[in-house]
């Protein structure tokens, strides 16, 4: 069925599941870590800041639900070996992976691409562009050793429209897109899913450090996104591979 903004995910959705979050200490990354605990994942919370990672570890942990697991990467640096790394230990831990959303990002400032940094330029093509083909790369396996696997990038409407001054953001935004599409077709008659998921305009430290002086009472949190992250990464979307889902409240 498609996704609708009615949907309330079952509580025992996503029970049994093994689901690695990047960026799961802060922002959508956190609510969709914690909503998906609560139905029933065993989560894998990966970011770059131990403290954020063991603040939501904490809150899993005392609602009762699987016990999660903590990967500290700081994608900036990661190379091919840290991802290989990271697969392996969840080889070792838990066999497959059920679920992966790629919602890490890296959004330093807005520039005239003429005046862009290009050490900025860098970092953010490896956090937005390169660690989400890397990542995907490593735990392939892991996810052809699921029953439904499914692999979901978090977009942003600059994935399908250019606008000015976005820079690196944009840019890797719409390059994105382009890889989430290729591996959507390349997964073939594998039990691997791949779909976009773009939350819209959300209340994260990413945009208020962007738009400092901007009025945020009108924008949504990260837990009014959480739906359709659970639907996307549940079976309730089994069959849906290469789509892109745009949140719009009801």
């Amino acid at each position: 069925m498609p996704f609708s903004s009615d949907y309330l995910a079952p509580e025992n959705l996503l029970r049994d599941r093994v689901i690695l979050i990047t960026g799961a200490g802060d922002g959508i990354g956190r609510a969709v870590a914690l909503a998906a605990a609560r139905h029933g994942a065993s989560v894998i919370l990966l970011g770059k800041t131990v403290s954020k990672l063991e603040a939501v570890y904490d809150q899993i942990e005392a609602m009762g639900a699987p016990q999660p697991a903590i990967y500290p990467l700081h994608l900036e640096g990661a190379c091919p070996a840290d991802y290989g790394k990271l697969a392996l230990s969840l080889q070792e831990n838990f066999g497959r992976l059920d679920g992966l959303l790629h919602n890490a990002a890296l959004l330093p400032y807005l520039s005239r691409l003429k005046d862009y940094e290009p050490e900025d330029w860098m970092k953010v093509m490896q956090v937005n562009l390169n660690g989400p083909l890397l990542l995907t790369q490593a735990c392939y396996d892991l996810l052809a050793a699921s029953n439904d696997a499914s692999l979901v990038f978090t977009s942003d409407s600059y994935g399908v429209e250019s606008r000015p001054f976005w820079g690196a953001y944009g840019v890797s935004k719409l390059a994105l897109e382009g890889l989430a599409r290729t591996w959507a077709q390349e997964v073939g008659n594998t039990a691997i899913r791949v779909n976009l998921a773009d939350p819209g305009p959300t209340l994260t430290a990413l945009r208020k450090r962007v738009f400092p002086g901007e009025d945020n009472s009108n924008l949504k949190s990260p837990d009014s996104v959480v739906q359709m992250y659970l639907w996307l990464l549940g079976p309730d979307s089994a069959g849906v591979n290469g789509e892109r889902i745009a949140y719009a409240p009801s």
